[in-house]
């Protein structure tokens, strides 16, 4: 199974057992390997579709700023994508109210234009994307009990 399959496997497992949104109370139903991993999905799927913008006006910029989810990817092995996520960090502190707002999808479209500071950050998550499927993947295949899983 490769690296996306297994990832997209799990969380769809995780979605099915407990809901398909990741809230307070599905959260309540998970551990917190289960709940990093689907964040990590959803990180992935927002970051791929529409870059850091997306994802904070999208209303995730608190689970994943505003919580120790940059930690526990150092934590997972997954340095680089740590740094880079403290580096989204400090841009959502200073724009990420702004870009939370409502807005029309025009407006949703001129906030890329508005704070071309993440370019770079999308750029480099992009770049190194199969890196961090394959560091998520290594962990999960590494704590198999965490995630409800046997090989």
């Amino acid at each position: 199974m490769d690296n996306d399959t297994l990832i997209q496997t799990i969380v769809e497992r995780m979605q099915h057992r407990v809901g398909s949104a990741l809230t307070a109370e599905s959260m309540s139903l998970l551990n917190a390997d289960e709940i990093t991993l689907w964040g990590f999905s959803i990180l992935h799927e927002e970051i791929m579709d529409g870059g850091f913008v997306q994802l904070i006006h999208n209303g995730y910029g608190p689970f994943f700023f505003e919580n120790p989810f940059a930690k526990a990817m150092r934590l997972y092995g997954l340095h680089d994508l740590s740094k880079l996520l403290y580096k989204a960090r400090t841009l959502y502190e200073l724009y990420g109210a702004a870009i939370a707002k409502e807005c029309t999808d025009e407006e949703f479209m001129a906030l890329y234009e508005l704070y071309p500071d993440f370019d770079d950050l999308d750029d480099e998550f992009i770049t190194n994307e199969e890196m961090y499927m394959s560091g998520m993947a290594e962990y999960i295949k590494n704590h198999p009990d965490s995630f409800s899983i046997t090989e």
